[in-house]
């Protein structure tokens, strides 16, 4: 049974630490505006040791994995948050002190990118609830309408209903501001259906980033094929964005992923859009559809899920409806 955290209050503690890179420079100005931000919102944010921005990570992995443990076990702290992602979350999973963090209340783990290397296995191994969503750096960015922030989701009993924004959206770089609060439209844009005329379906969402996620497969840490068996009554609905890799790489990735039994159970695939480059005789879409066309199962592409903003934000483990027909371009979220 999938465990949900307690819902997040105004007043409660945020921790915020760096599982992967940390910040300096500019970035550490937006890093420092974003906490101020939390706690104008009404938050108590506490900053972890684990934050150096000068090498590919923030502290050796033994301090960083101790650091997200101890957070992630104090009572006192209700939600974690990384500054972004990074490269080698992974050098920490096998850290992990497993066994107390399975004796832990859930807590509220935010995050995407290089964090979804941290996330799923939270979820696929302790079936706690963890929440794919803004990191701390674009937590201030206002929600277009549609969507939801993380905090409202993490706040909120639910159902949690989310809608196509239509938005095709940049951030603001931190030589330019700072203080950002506002996206930087680029252009509209829709999901698209590949597979069937419409879709009406309920499954648990489990997924996350493609590049970090793939060296997951195979391992205790990324045994998906074992959360879809425990939850196949239910269903997966599982959810994938490329960072930047090009589209070959996407497809061996992803190809990798269904060897390894991550869509055994899948009764839909949600595709978030990229701006990672097409290979010269394949697009990106093309790549997931060459690993996924033949499950003949519906795959929606382009939802705000990953690494092209705006967010919408996905519960790992919450039970969520997609709808696509006609104009109806929604996902419903249930923490239950």
């Amino acid at each position: 049974m999938v465990r949900f955290p307690d819902l997040l209050r105004p007043g409660d503690r945020i921790g915020v630490t760096a599982p992967s890179a940390g910040v300096e420079g500019p970035a550490a100005e937006r890093i420092a505006f974003c906490v101020a931000w939390l706690r104008a919102a009404g938050y108590e944010v506490v900053v972890g040791e684990c934050m150096d921005g000068t090498g590919i990570t923030s502290a050796p992995a033994v301090n960083r994995a101790a650091e997200l443990t101890g957070m992630i076990c104090d009572p006192a702290i209700r939600c974690v948050i990384p500054p972004w992602g990074g490269e080698t979350a992974i050098d920490l999973v096998d850290l992990l002190d497993w066994d107390v963090l399975a004796a832990a209340k859930p807590t509220w783990l935010v995050g995407f990118s290089d964090l979804s290397t941290i996330l799923l296995p939270i979820t696929t191994r302790l079936d706690w609830a963890t929440l794919h969503g803004d990191n701390l750096a674009d937590t201030p960015y206002g929600t277009p309408e549609g969507l939801l922030g993380w905090l409202d989701i993490a706040s909120g009993a639910g159902p949690h209903v989310q809608r196509d924004s239509g938005m095709v959206a940049d951030w603001w770089r931190f030589q330019e501001d700072t203080r950002a609060t506002a996206w930087k439209r680029v252009r509209d844009g829709r999901w698209s259906l590949h597979g069937a005329d419409s879709v009406h379906l309920t499954g648990r969402l489990i997924g996350g980033c493609v590049e970090t996620l793939c060296n997951l497969a195979g391992t205790p840490f990324g045994d998906v094929a074992a959360f879809g068996r425990t939850y196949a009554d239910d269903g997966l609905i599982v959810y994938l964005e490329a960072a930047g890799d090009e589209a070959a790489t996407i497809c061996r990735n992803v190809h990798g992923l269904r060897l390894a039994g991550w869509f055994d159970h899948a009764r839909a695939v949600l595709i978030g859009r990229t701006s990672a480059p097409d290979s010269p005789k394949l697009t990106q879409r093309e790549a997931v559809l060459d690993a996924l066309a033949p499950l003949g199962v519906p795959i929606i592409f382009d939802l705000e899920i990953g690494h092209v903003p705006p967010h919408l934000p996905l519960v790992n483990g919450a039970l969520a409806t997609i709808t696509v027909e006609a104009d109806t371009h929604q996902i419903v979220q249930e923490f239950r």
